[in-house]
């Protein structure tokens, strides 16, 4: 495991989780409902935003990795299931639309490594609608952490608006890439 910048980044990301979840977890002495929305809310932006950037810089200080492409798209993942969890235990998000999301996490990760295996990795490269997708999620899980209204918006309602089409995205683009990878699935299912 090269032990650099993004890496680290990244390592840092998937150490932030269990901060995350045990700010929901504290009592009211340590933190209040409100507090414990901001925290967390801030927690996960800057894990989205250290995604972005670690990404940004492996590719800027020549430090991409083949751990670091492993690595990276794991910390987003679990970030994204553990804020989904916490969202569906505190009736902020839909449990169907959280399966959604995490199953197709888990059904395209598994695709990847299967297509990676074969030597047909290329044919599933992250897409634009993926990129779309991300967005929508990494933008709606705040508004729900936060919850509260602001300037007079209800965050929850935005949130769940942009959870909603970050699953009708989600959705898409695994039929995306279910069509990309066809080829591969049929000819080795014969």
């Amino acid at each position: 495991m090269p032990l650099n910048i993004p890496n680290l980044l990244t390592w840092a990301r998937i150490l932030l989780i269990p901060l995350f979840v045990g700010v929901f977890y504290v009592g009211p002495n340590w933190l209040l409902p409100r507090e414990q929305n901001v925290a967390a809310t801030s927690l996960f932006i800057i894990a989205a935003v250290t995604d972005w950037f670690d990404g940004w810089l492996a590719r800027k200080l020549g430090q991409t990795s083949a751990f670091g492409a492993f690595l990276d798209p794991v910390a987003d993942k679990l970030m994204v299931a553990a804020a989904l969890l916490i969202l569906i235990q505190m009736e902020r998000a839909d449990a169907v639309i959280a399966f959604i999301i995490i199953g197709r996490e888990i059904a395209i990760s598994a695709l990847r490594e299967w297509m990676a295996k074969i030597g047909a990795a290329r044919n599933i490269a992250v897409s634009f609608l993926g990129k779309i997708k991300t967005t929508a999620q990494m933008i709606a899980i705040p508004l729900l952490l936060y919850s509260d209204d602001l300037l007079g918006v209800s965050m929850l309602r935005l949130g769940n608006w942009l959870l909603l089409i970050a699953a009708a995205l989600t959705l898409w683009s695994m039929v995306y890439y279910l069509r990309k990878a066809w080829p591969e699935i049929s000819l080795r299912s014969k």
